[in-house]
This record gives C-alpha cells, sequence and structure tokens, in this order.
C-alpha cells in the first residue's frame, strides 16, 4: 500500500468515526434547543462558544493545525446553532402591543427564529405563558430614564413564572407624522406613558398636548389611521416603516442614554451555576424592629453585590410592601444556598424570580 492509499484508508476510517461523533453533537444540540426553549433562552451564546474554544485548542500540540481546529470548531458550533433554530422555530413569544413596538423589536432580536404573538397589556402576555399558550414573554422591567416598569414588578411578586434573561435595548424616541405634516402643525402626541416621560422637555417645548395609549405602535398606528396633520405619535424608527409615517424630528428622547431593559419570562427556572450569573429577589419582611436592615445584611455578608434595591406596595393590603432586589452572584451556590435560608428568619415571604447570566446589549 503506497502512501496515498494509507492516507485515503485513514481518512475513510477517521471520517467513519466523525459522522458517528457528528451525530452525537447534534443530538446534543437538540437537547440543548429543548433546554433553550422550555427556559426562554436565545439560541446564540457567545461565553459558552468562546469557552468551548479556548479549552478545545488547547488540545491541540501543533500550532499551524491548531489554528484549523478552531476554524473547524467554530464552522461546527454554527451548525448546531443552525440546527438549533430549526428545532424551536415553533416557539411562541409573548410580548405587550402590536408589531413595530420596542417590545416586538427585542423580542425579535433575541428570538429571530421565533413566533411573536401580540398582546393587549403586559398581563395579557405574561398569563399567556402561565397557561402554556406561548413559551415565553419579552416584558420590559425599567427604562434608564423613567424607572421601573412597576406592572411588571408586580406581575413578577405574584406571578409563577421565572426570569431566565435580561436585555438592554436602547431606545430612540422619535416624532412622527403623516406625510406633509411638520413640527409647526403638530398640536398633539400620542404615546405610551413611559414614552410620553422620556420625552418630556420636547413636549413641554413646544406645548404640545398629551394623549397616554397603550403601546407606542399602536400610536403610530392611530396616527396613520387618522391622517390629520396635527396629531403626532412618539416611537421608533421601525413603526414609522412599518405604518408608513415619515420621522418629522428624530431622537426626542431627554436622555442620550435612554435603555430599557427587557426581562424573558418562562415557566422553568434556570438552576445552572454560572461565575457570571445574576439572580433577582422578591421578599417581604417581618414585623419586628431592623427587620429590613437585617435581611440586607445577610445579602452582603454572603459576598453578593446589590445593585438594585427598590420596594412595591402590595396591592391588596393597606400599607405593606415587598421588595425587589439585583445583585451579582450564583444563587444556586453553597453561599446563596446559605443566604436564602439565613433570609427565612427575617423574611414572611421570600421568592427567587430570577437567575441569568450577565445581561446582554441587544
Amino acid at each position: 500500500m503506497d502512501k496515498l492509499q494509507k492516507a485515503r484508508a485513514m481518512i475513510n476510517e477517521v471520517d467513519s468515526k466523525m459522522a458517528e461523533l457528528f451525530t452525537m453533537r447534534m443530538e446534543a444540540a437538540r437537547l440543548v434547543a429543548e433546554h433553550k426553549q422550555e427556559h426562554g433562552l436565545p439560541i446564540f451564546d457567545a461565553v459558552r462558544e468562546a469557552q468551548v474554544i479556548e479549552n478545545n485548542s488547547k488540545k491541540i500540540a501543533d500550532d499551524e493545525i491548531r489554528s484549523y481546529y478552531i476554524n473547524f470548531l467554530k464552522s461546527t458550533m454554527k451548525l448546531s446553532r443552525q440546527y438549533q433554530h430549526k428545532l424551536i422555530s415553533g416557539m411562541k413569544i409573548a410580548y405587550s402591543g402590536v408589531e413595530g413596538a420596542f417590545a416586538h423589536i427585542a423580542s425579535d432580536r433575541i428570538f429571530p427564529d421565533g413566533h411573536k404573538v401580540p398582546y393587549g397589556d403586559f398581563e395579557s402576555a405574561y398569563n399567556a405563558v402561565v397557561c402554556g399558550d406561548c413559551d415565553c414573554a419579552v416584558l420590559p422591567i425599567e427604562n434608564s430614564y423613567a424607572g421601573e416598569v412597576g406592572q411588571v414588578l408586580d406581575l413578577m411578586y405574584k406571578g409563577s413564572l421565572y426570569i431566565n434573561g435580561v436585555y438592554d435595548l436602547s431606545i430612540s424616541q422619535n416624532l412622527l407624522g403623516i406625510k406633509g405634516a411638520t413640527l409647526s402643525d403638530i398640536r398633539e402626541v400620542i404615546s405610551h406613558q413611559q414614552a410620553l416621560m422620556q420625552c418630556y422637555d420636547f413636549i413641554k417645548e413646544h406645548g404640545l398636548e398629551q394623549i397616554q395609549e397603550s403601546n407606542t405602535a399602536i400610536a403610530a398606528q392611530k396616527v396613520a389611521e387618522m391622517k390629520d396633520k396635527s396629531i403626532a405619535a412618539i416611537a421608533s424608527k421601525e413603526t414609522a416603516e412599518l405604518y408608513g409615517l415619515n420621522i418629522i424630528e428624530k431622537d426626542i428622547n431627554g436622555s442620550n442614554f435612554n435603555t430599557t431593559r427587557f426581562a424573558v419570562f418562562s415557566r422553568a427556572e434556570n438552576t445552572n451555576k454560572a461565575s457570571d450569573n445574576n439572580f433577582l429577589l422578591l421578599f417581604t419582611v417581618s414585623h419586628i424592629a431592623g427587620a429590613l436592615a437585617k435581611a440586607i445584611n445577610v445579602i452582603g455578608e454572603h459576598g453578593f453585590n446589590m445593585k438594585v434595591l427598590r420596594s412595591r406596595p402590595v396591592k391588596d393590603s393597606n400599607w405593606q410592601y415587598y421588595f425587589y432586589v439585583e445583585s451579582e452572584g450564583d444563587i444556586n451556590g453553597t453561599e446563596g444556598q446559605k443566604m436564602l435560608s439565613e433570609l427565612k428568619e427575617y423574611c414572611d415571604e421570600l421568592k427567587v424570580v430570577g437567575n441569568y447570566s450577565a445581561q446582554i446589549t441587544l
């Protein structure tokens, strides 16, 4: 047997083994896709893929071959993502609003292959996941300019869903009008309460009357239907394109750093342990002196860095409040479990709502 025949025999043997291993790897990818669908997680995980490349490339001693192996890994992971996208293409994503709303934009960027299902309000979108009509919901929890979205926080407190991902979406609010309308024509603006708050300075400067609507995209839809030059909407540029409106003024929000944080809610709790984990905790404190201070101290004593602490009134009980904490750290690790155990001494209610990797910018 000459060198060529020997090489071909080796290649045939290796290819046969690789076909078997490739099948096993794609079966693992299928299981990953099922997990991500259950937990409302996106297909692409840049951190995980970087770890795979770093760890596996160390197994190749030859520097020249290592570079080819890295490309091989990247190609294999790309095929894995494509397979996963196909598997979860029927995933249903609930959001509040209509096509073109910021929640729709966020949903599309997180789950490009998912089927986006619009609902009239936050509660309806949330409950669509609770009852199983949808796999997950993408809802806003905070805007950097207008603050928390209280309705969604209250759903977290009373509901049964978990947050397994948090994403930042940069928000650019624009004044949209029908074709031919100019700024001097506008007398009224329609938009969601949050958008009106974000654009308060612009609205005040131009003496415009405010009309609240349940969603920015619905506001744009109404302006398109009314065909009135004196009425404008405040919404995204994507919405302008969708409803055939002109952008009269760009970026009218009061801050150039206007970002909305969206959370992905699902029925399954994320129990993964990771070094970059964050968690979201809700609790009420016992009616004893210093209970809140002691609860906060417990969190710090176990090495967890609180990024956010808020209070919200309990809707069905006068002068009662629940507390909302976002913190860095692994809630499923040893220290996390010890912390939860100690918190029970000071908390009447204690609920881990979210466990997610560091938030991602869309």
